[in-house]
């Protein structure tokens, strides 16, 4: 017995030695951890019925995601909870790391629940009656500053409660809420402190409560589960998750669900830069001390570590392999639900019917692309890929630029100006330092194609350019990236100016292909 475990001990602890690019469903009954290559940070998961739900920060960008799945492992957008957040510093792009931070996803009587605290403004909730909205406007429960990480609990007596942390490292503190969840009805109570404690999650299973948390920081640290027979403690505690022998760091906050019949499963994420925090999803297994042992203990300490490759949940459906949306042909009347803006945006200045079957976007007075305005995002996925956009410059105006950018720690960015003269050159620009690279030919149509290149397994990105759509060459340096307050870094589509707003750049045929799951796809 000691030779075999000494044997899966090395399996699995070279299985993690090297970059093992498989993530997300392998179609063989099995998935592969990171589950959702990309940042998808803080991320809650609830059941209703046999349906999954996924949310998640989203800090600065517009705005909270809405994910289905009908196995735990496929995930598809299906909507967001708001498009802006009604506070200045995110019409003037001075909101970066600020914004939406470890949401809680709730269904209590009929309806879809999410609160969030900003760390600047306080404590905020919304509800909808359909997962993919409408969502209720936010609502600003309590205005106060250095909230994190709130839950609700709703219990079986009709009183309900609030638990969240203070920015930094906890404590958790419980509140009585009114069952509407619009306001605290009391000043609070700490109930729990520990080293960094933070990411409240609730949970009532056999008559105790249940608080998950993760503890030990964003990139090192392991989750703790606690459990009391009161609310309000005193709560012991074991941890039940560590990165123990594999190289998946800091393996903690998220979602303890269950399916129908009577799986239990951990959604948490990792911290992995340059794409951010990844979500992965370990096997749960409740002990008979009535605490949960989460993923599997190679290392025999009691304490679970992360699995690579696992069987699927028995969830009783099956589900085509996908991964949530990217590529867009503009076609429709909303933005497809992948998409989010940095900051604000401006809705008169963005158009999806301007042009049929192209994104318009009119220039906005700004110094570089870290300040533009309605810059459209989206998160990267996978270990390698390539996103490839059409640009018609056609309506752009002197001193205006427009393009693709990669948003991270790094800003670069690759598209088009238009000099004093009115003549249009390529140029790139790096953390607010742009260089013109040529003239674009006058003749022929009003078109270029733009192209990032991601090898993030060498962290490597680089832009090429193409006006047939078909031959690319490299336009600027290769770079690598890292991610940035708090987020991944993005794909971003922007136009700005460095005059008065003016000119439309429109994009068209936004395609982007990228590793998994299980599979490249070509």
């Amino acid at each position: 017995m000691r030779k075999f475990f000494l044997l899966l001990l090395l399996v699995c602890t070279n299985a993690w030695s090297q970059t093992d690019t498989r993530w997300g469903d392998l179609g063989d009954g099995t998935y592969a951890n990171p589950l959702l290559l990309a940042d998808y940070s803080d991320p809650d998961v609830i059941r209703v019925g046999k349906k999954y739900y996924m949310t998640c920060s989203e800090f600065h960008f517009m705005g909270m995601p809405i994910l289905e799945s009908d196995d735990m492992v496929n995930w598809r957008i299906i909507g967001q909870i708001f498009n802006r957040i009604d506070l200045e510093r995110f019409d003037t792009m001075n909101g970066y790391g600020d914004g939406t931070w470890a949401p809680t996803l709730r269904y209590h009587d009929g309806k879809f629940w999410m609160f969030v605290c900003m760390p600047n403004t306080g404590l905020y909730m919304s509800t909808a009656t359909r997962p993919e909205g409408p969502w209720e406007p936010l609502y600003h429960v309590k205005d106060i500053r250095n909230w994190e990480d709130p839950c609700p609990l709703w219990d079986d007596d009709g009183n309900a409660y609030l638990g969240h942390s203070v920015l930094g490292a906890g404590p958790i503190i419980l509140h009585r809420m009114s069952p509407d969840g619009k306001q605290l009805l009391d000043d609070g109570q700490k109930i729990y402190e520990g080293p960094v404690a933070e990411g409240t999650k609730f949970l009532k299973r056999d008559g105790y409560y249940y608080l998950s948390i993760p503890e030990g920081g964003v990139s090192t640290g392991w989750q703790m589960v606690l459990r009391s027979k009161n609310i309000y403690g005193p709560y012991e505690g074991r941890r039940c998750l560590e990165m123990g022998s594999t190289k998946v760091n800091g393996p903690h906050q998220g979602a303890l669900v269950d399916t129908p019949d009577g799986e239990w499963w951990f959604y948490h994420f990792q911290s992995h830069s340059p794409q951010g925090r990844v979500v992965h999803m370990q096997p749960v297994v409740w002990q008979a001390d009535g605490f949960p042992l989460i993923g599997k203990d190679f290392d025999g300490n009691g304490v679970g570590e992360p699995v690579k490759v696992w069987k699927k949940p028995n969830t009783g459906k099956r589900s085509k392999i996908f991964a949530p949306q990217a590529s867009d042909k503009f076609k429709g009347k909303r933005l497809s639900p992948q998409w989010a803006w940095n900051h604000n945006p401006v809705d008169s200045c963005w158009s999806l019917s301007q042009r049929k079957g192209w994104l318009a976007l009119r220039a906005l007075k700004a110094s570089n692309v870290r300040s533009a305005r309605n810059c459209l995002t989206q998160k990267t996925m996978g270990y390698t890929g390539e996103a490839t956009v059409m640009l018609d410059y056609d309506e752009m105006n002197v001193g205006q630029r427009a393009g693709m950018a990669c948003l991270g720690r790094v800003r670069y960015a690759a598209g088009v100006e238009i000099k004093n003269d009115g003549s249009r050159c390529l140029y790139v620009e790096r953390d607010g330092e742009a260089k013109l690279v040529g003239e674009i030919p006058s003749k022929g149509k009003s078109i270029v194609f733009l192209r990032l290149s991601i090898d993030d397994v060498k962290n490597t990105h680089h832009f090429s350019y193409s006006f047939d759509g078909k031959s690319f060459t490299p336009i600027g340096e290769e770079f690598a990236e890292e991610d940035s307050d708090w987020k991944g870094y993005r794909i971003g589509l922007f136009t700005y100016t460095q005059s008065l707003p003016s000119g439309y750049a429109y994009f068209d045929d936004f395609v982007y292909r990228f590793d998994g799951p299980g599979r490249i796809r070509k």
